[in-house]
């Protein structure tokens, strides 16, 4: 007989012979001994106390170093408790839930881990990875979620399926950031700073729906552009670079022209200077030359043409072949070549 039927029977008058046979084998001794309760013989008293005994046993719970006890009477939270053993009226009075709140929580988003390896095996998932950004470029995004327990209350009673939760506000929160960014920071520069925005806007998104969730950190997985137009991104992308190549020589060009035809003015302008200088300082003698020999002229013009006729024909004829001839000829020019003495050329 059962547990059950031993608690029948304390209530029923039933001979146990009458509904089935109250004769078991000993298969230790091979002898046949009588059936009866397991509380035979015992006052009812006892029994029921017993039976409240095993039931109020049932209110015993441990919670564990790494979490925390979070009490419900009739569905509503009463207490918070640490770890170690505790108590709570049983079942359906009081129930107990003991979240880990020290546990790091993961969250995939584009991908899932198919065999975590070595090495490790991932399937993407496209609904959640193809993302628009901000010049209507369409990129593959892979990113991993932190996050674990800041509030055990909020966490069990504020939010529905916590996991499914984070993961819809995460992949809102890193469409946002994307969408507000072009490809090329997407892919290159700005990939920290998106997922630093990111990660805020997901805490500040989670604290507005009290969710009770921090959030440790938010990684992007990969970032590439999608298969089907790898070949024509990587294209653009050269064009790009031979574009920033050649600029990139034009103004090394330009930085090397510049300076060079500065100094070659600056020369240009210095040289004029000079020129400028020395003619002027020119002018300046030949006027001050022509100021004296004026003054001398006035004051004795016959002695003065001598002698400046004299200084030119002392310029003029060391370059020129001479000839002297005499003043009494008698109708015979005599000439007399003094170049010949010299060895000139007539």
């Amino acid at each position: 007989m059962g547990f059950f039927d031993d608690v029948k029977l304390l209530f029923t008058d039933q001979d146990p012979a009458d509904t089935e046979e109250d004769e078991v084998t000993d298969i230790n001794q091979g002898q046949k001994n009588s059936g009866s309760g397991l509380f035979s013989g015992l006052p009812i008293w006892i029994i029921l106390l017993v039976l409240i005994a095993l039931y109020l046993s049932t209110g015993v719970y441990k919670v564990g170093p790494k979490e925390v006890g979070v009490v419900k009477r009739f569905g509503e939270y009463v207490r918070q408790t640490e770890s170690g053993l505790h108590y709570h009226l049983p079942f359906p009075i009081e129930e107990v839930h003991t979240p880990k709140v020290t546990k790091v929580r993961r969250i995939e988003i584009g991908f899932r881990t198919i065999d975590p390896g070595p090495p490790a095996r991932y399937e993407q998932v496209k609904d959640e990875s193809l993302m628009l950004t901000g010049d209507l470029a369409i990129v593959s995004a892979e990113a991993v979620v932190k996050y674990k327990i800041k509030d055990p209350i909020q966490y069990l009673f504020w939010i529905n399926k916590p996991n499914s939760t984070v993961r819809d506000a995460s992949e809102a929160s890193l469409r946002q950031v994307i969408g507000q960014n072009n490809i090329n920071d997407v892919l290159t520069d700005k990939k920290t700073e998106i997922q630093l925005e990111a990660k805020e806007l997901l805490q500040n998104l989670l604290d507005e729906y009290q969710a009770g969730i921090h959030i440790n950190n938010f990684l992007f997985q990969d970032v590439s552009v999608p298969e089907p137009v790898q070949d024509a991104y990587r294209d653009v992308a050269s064009a790009k670079e031979d574009k920033q190549k050649k600029m990139n020589q034009a103004q090394a060009y330009r930085n090397q022209i510049i300076p060079e035809a500065r100094g070659e003015a600056a020369e240009i302008i210095n040289n004029a200077e000079a020129y400028k200088a020395e003619r002027i300082a020119e002018a300046e003698g030949d006027v001050a030359r022509f100021n004296q020999l004026l003054k001398r002229y006035h004051q004795g013009k016959e002695v003065t043409r001598t002698r400046l006729y004299l200084e030119t024909m002392e310029e003029i004829l060391p370059e020129m072949d001479k000839v002297i001839t005499g003043e009494d000829s008698n109708g015979v020019l005599k000439m007399f070549n003094l170049d010949k003495l010299k060895g000139g050329t007539e």
